[in-house]
């Protein structure tokens, strides 16, 4: 299946405090692993390797954010997407987000390496 041309979404309602930047991320995140979800074959999984993001204006208190993920390609295992966060004022940050797909049974041994890597560090 053919992801040119489809966009997906993800929302968020803001609590009274001001939204910080990583949340915005992990929206944007959001609404492109929704994207992709539909292009994993079983046992695919996707990682975020890259993301530049803008944060261009604060969000309204108490207001929904909405994150729009649109597909810009591929190049290998490597997948682009422009992502957009909106409030009810309009747009408060934007990014040009990477993820690679992985399988996730090679993805939980490379975790498990690394944390044994981490515990051997920590007993010195």
């Amino acid at each position: 299946m053919s992801l040119k041309f489809r966009t997906a979404e993800a929302t968020l309602r803001v609590s009274p405090v001001v939204l910080s930047t990583s949340r915005m991320l992990e929206l944007m995140e959001l609404a492109a692993i929704r994207l992709m979800r539909t292009h994993l074959a079983d046992g695919e999984s996707s990682v975020s390797t890259e993301m530049k993001v803008t944060h261009v204006a604060p969000a309204s208190v108490g207001g929904a954010l909405r994150a729009v993920a649109a597909y810009k390609g591929i190049a290998g295992r490597l997948h682009r997407f422009t992502i957009n966060v909106f409030d009810e004022s309009g747009l408060i940050g934007s990014a040009e987000h990477t993820r690679a797909v992985v399988a996730e049974p090679k993805l939980s041994a490379l975790a498990q390496r690394h944390a044994e890597g981490a515990s051997a560090l920590l007993s010195i």
